[in-house]
């Protein structure tokens, strides 16, 4: 027990704690074996120097936890079971490691699904798709709606419904209208932490293990990962110019659903064309499949109005819409949004009140003052034109500093673009983006957003998902100079 030190001014309190701490650490370690009688309370605190009552008062705390047990009139001893030799404790330890975690078939598939991250912490100008400036943020407004709505009011604070505050489900309707042509229901508006909750609430209610699901190649890799970690079998279905190509939807009992950007789709950034959303919503109502509109980029077209959702001209409820305030607000906010089919609607509020309860409502109710005071309709409308002089900025830059060595796809509409890259191979992209990284620039793959693995043998030609939304039009040009300077040595020592 003399390893225990003192200090002058420290209080009883503290010297408690530190004595009780010690003694459970030797307990559990086995130096005290289960039966040991402790050093009186007496004589413990002559030797340590502080009062007999700090020390009862730690034998007690040990004792109320079962590690010691005392009785008046007798020493305290080490209870039995309390401790464990410390080498059979370090086997014990050994054995588990070397055992996989016991987990449930879903948290298998989870483990088996392959990491994927877009950080790049040490890029000076990043192209990160997804990313959106913060200087763009519309902080006066909210932080004065965020104010008001602070210090109102309220008989108590208590969980919310799980579909969300009834204000800002209103607000979505009408925007919802405005904006996009979509016409629904109040009830049919579920509010979530975001797209990716509403796209996993989709594949934990609507998928089994056995099923399959249509999905755009390339598409949305986390989207993918929702829906394979129920066990369906993904069918990857080709996307060109103008969207999913439906001539290539399968006749397969197994389909129960369809993920689909019809707007922008991510990430080569093709509309779906009119024809096209009429054939996937006649496949859809024939094989009484689910279609998941992800809309992540709507709101975002750029010399043209924007396009209607795919939503708006859904005549058979086969439509679930996945909406979004990460692109026009920020990512970080956690807040999107379904308009569900009204036979869906009680199912997914009771999957959404198990997993959280609810979203988080001072920020609901905040946003819902935007929309009603048409704050968020004009910072999206500012927002467009900022964003319009950034991909301008791009395409410039791209046409100066590449020429005919990149084509940039997908620039119609949301917050990316494609740079396709002829002269090198998808095989060459995970080099471009390390010896880009190297020169300040982040840049990412498009590889990763196929189904299928990238060999020696792949004829596909490489390519880069530039994001433009984080960055200022000075940043994209140097940026994109960086990064031509690096194709081109690839380039070049290719044809060595």
């Amino acid at each position: 027990m003399g390893q225990f030190s003192t200090e002058s001014n420290a209080s009883s309190r503290g010297a408690e704690r530190r004595i009780y701490a010690r003694l459970r650490v030797q307990i559990e370690d086995g130096t005290l074996a289960a039966g040991t009688k402790l050093v009186s309370t007496r004589a413990l605190a002559a030797e340590l120097g502080v009062s007999r009552t700090t020390v009862t008062a730690a034998y007690e705390q040990l004792a109320a936890e079962g590690f010691v047990v005392t009785s008046a009139g007798k020493t305290a001893r080490v209870a039995r079971g309390m401790s464990t030799p410390s080498g059979v404790a370090k086997a014990d330890s050994a054995q588990r490691e070397k055992q996989p975690p016991a987990l449930s078939l879903y948290g298998q598939r989870v483990a088996a699904l392959k990491p994927y991250s877009m950080a790049s912490p040490l890029a000076r100008i990043d192209f990160k798709y997804g990313s959106v400036a913060s200087r763009d943020f519309p902080a006066l407004g909210w932080q004065r709606a965020y104010r008001t709505e602070l210090v109102k009011r309220q008989p108590n604070l208590y969980y919310g419904q799980p579909e969300g505050e009834d204000r800002l489900r209103s607000a979505l309707q009408g925007y919802l209208r405005r904006a996009r042509g979509l016409a629904c229901d109040v009830e049919q508006i579920l509010v979530v932490h975001g797209s990716q909750q509403g796209v996993d609430l989709c594949a934990r209610l609507l998928l089994n293990p056995g099923d399959a699901f249509v999905f755009e190649e390339p598409g949305y890799r986390m989207a993918r990962y929702s829906f394979e970690a129920t066990g369906a079998t993904a069918l990857p279905t080709p996307v060109d110019a103008a969207g999913l190509d439906t001539s290539n939807l399968p006749d397969d009992d197994r389909v129960r659903l369809a993920f689909v950007t019809p707007s922008h789709q991510f990430p080569m950034g093709a509309v779906l064309s009119i024809a096209r959303r009429q054939e996937l919503l006649g496949w859809a109502s024939r094989h009484r499949a689910w279609i998941i509109e992800d809309d992540y980029g709507g709101e975002f077209r750029y010399g043209q109005r924007p396009i209607d959702a795919l939503q708006s001209m859904d005549t058979d409820a086969r439509v679930i819409y996945v909406g979004t305030f990460s692109k026009a607000l920020s990512p970080q906010l956690r807040l999107g949004y379904l308009v569900l089919p009204h036979e869906l609607i009680h199912v997914f509020r009771e999957a959404k009140r198990m997993t959280d309860r609810h979203s988080a409502r001072w920020e609901q109710n905040v946003l819902a003052s935007l929309i009603e005071s048409g704050t968020y309709e004009r910072h999206v409308r500012r927002l467009r034109r900022e964003n319009e002089r950034r991909r301008k900025a791009l395409l410039e830059a791209i046409d100066q500093h590449l020429g005919e060595q990149g084509q940039l796809v997908g620039m119609a509409a949301g917050l990316h673009g494609v740079l396709l890259l002829p002269a090198l191979r998808a095989v060459d992209e995970p080099r471009l983006q390390a010896i880009s990284l190297e020169r300040g620039v982040g840049v990412y793959p498009l590889s990763p957003l196929f189904s299928g693995l990238v060999s020696a043998a792949c004829e596909r030609p490489a390519g880069l998902i530039l994001g433009y939304a984080g960055l200022t039009t000075q940043e994209i040009d140097e940026g994109v100079c960086i990064l031509a300077e690096v194709i081109r040595d690839l380039v070049d020592k290719r044809g060595e």
